[in-house]
């Protein structure tokens, strides 16, 4: 299958998709969009209410945001691609359950093999913790780190910038280093690298 059939089939998994109790709560299940050759990807935690409404990732007032800070770059949101790790919202925007993590994780595993991007942009705590265990947002937030095979450049989450003039500021100035990561070889300090045992990327 070439890369449209496999991303078409992890879609048609995920709306189907009955492995966790987050799919009775849900409206919609969330996917993910964009450009699928796209060299960046920006992945958050979960949908909200509006994504759940939607079928769509970061429709709401943070996916605005995220809208104009790509415009800011010279990137539209249709050049990239954009999703999550869980798929379906958590009630009442709750935190993932681990459980809910092994059920749903692989098939962004999948999506990002697919894919193959340069650079995954992590938005928030969570979405940094699921590429890094170690990791923590309030240290790593604008270091680009090695991964397993993928560059992950962690970012504040648009909605912690909505809440926090001073968050909103630090990530729209690390934002716009996006543009120089895809452009540049991208040089890592030792202390940047962080390894990660490479997971077998199935739908199973």
């Amino acid at each position: 299958m070439n890369k449209l059939e496999v991303l078409s089939q992890i879609e048609k998994a995920v709306k189907t998709c009955k492995k966790c109790r987050l799919c009775k709560g849900a409206k919609n299940a969330v996917p993910g969009e964009g450009d699928i050759n796209s060299k960046v990807v920006f992945i958050g935690e979960a949908p909200g209410a509006n994504e759940d409404e939607q079928g769509r990732p970061f429709v709401g007032r943070a996916g605005k945001l995220l809208d104009d800070m790509l415009r800011g770059i010279g990137l539209k949101r249709e050049s990239v691609w954009i999703g999550n790790i869980i798929k379906h919202r958590p009630p009442e925007n709750r935190s993932p359950m681990a459980d809910e993590v092994r059920a749903c994780s692989p098939y962004l595993e999948a999506q990002l093999k697919a894919i193959n991007p340069k650079i995954i942009v992590t938005l928030g705590k969570f979405a940094l913790e699921f590429f890094d265990k170690e990791g923590k947002i309030s240290r790593d937030h604008g270091v680009p780190k090695k991964i397993g095979n993928f560059i992950v450049y962690p970012l504040y989450h648009p909605a912690a910038a909505l809440r926090n003039p001073a968050v909103d500021q630090v990530l729209r100035s690390e934002f716009r280093k996006i543009k120089t990561l895809l452009s540049s070889p991208i040089e890592l300090k030792d202390s940047g690298v962080v390894k990660k045992d490479d997971r077998q990327m199935t739908l199973l």
